[in-house]
């Protein structure tokens, strides 16, 4: 038997400009084992992130900061690739990652459950940290809608009514 996995809810607040109402959200699955850079990119490509180039970085409400060392960026930040899931993660911690420090794509984390094993949660045991379960319409980091769309507001893109999913009025109204 394996434990000691924690459960971490991962919820989209904002990012891009937008404030979303219905919160996009994952429950990874997170091994004592892996780092921070591995849950940060789990939670990337668990949120459609394709454009992974951007910096990052977690925010813990006594002031720790985890993410890549940047010395012309901001304040001192700890090397995210070198602390383990297991020593700085604890059961009722919310934390924040945020994705894009330019456009801030800010995600409420907080740790659901801790000392689970992952074989009885996800039925594998992962080599990573994985989403095992999910919600919500999760929007392009860029704005684009559709392949060719320059995610800028322009007037003369889309259809009369759409909403930026592609989602016009009810037919036939």
């Amino acid at each position: 038997m394996v434990r000691g996995w924690f459960a971490v809810r991962v919820e989209l607040e904002s990012g891009g400009g937008l404030r979303l109402k219905w919160r996009p959200g994952r429950i990874m699955l997170v091994g004592p084992q892996h780092t921070l850079k591995d849950l940060a990119e789990a939670i990337d490509l668990a949120f459609a992130r394709w454009d992974i180039s951007h910096l990052h970085e977690f925010e813990f409400p006594d002031g720790r900061r985890y993410g890549r060392p940047d010395d012309e960026y901001g304040p001192p930040i700890i090397d995210y690739t070198r602390v383990r899931a297991g020593s700085a993660l604890r059961k009722g911690e919310p934390f924040t990652y945020v994705f894009d420090l330019g456009d801030d794509w800010r995600h409420n984390c907080l740790v659901l459950r801790t000392n689970l094993d992952p074989h009885e949660e996800a039925g594998i045991i992962p080599d990573r940290p994985v989403p095992v379960w999910g919600w919500g319409w999760i929007p392009d980091q860029y704005g684009r809608r559709w392949d060719g769309d320059s995610g800028e507001d322009d007037p003369e893109e889309g259809a009369p009514g759409e909403d930026d999913r592609g989602v016009g009025p009810p037919q036939g109204t």
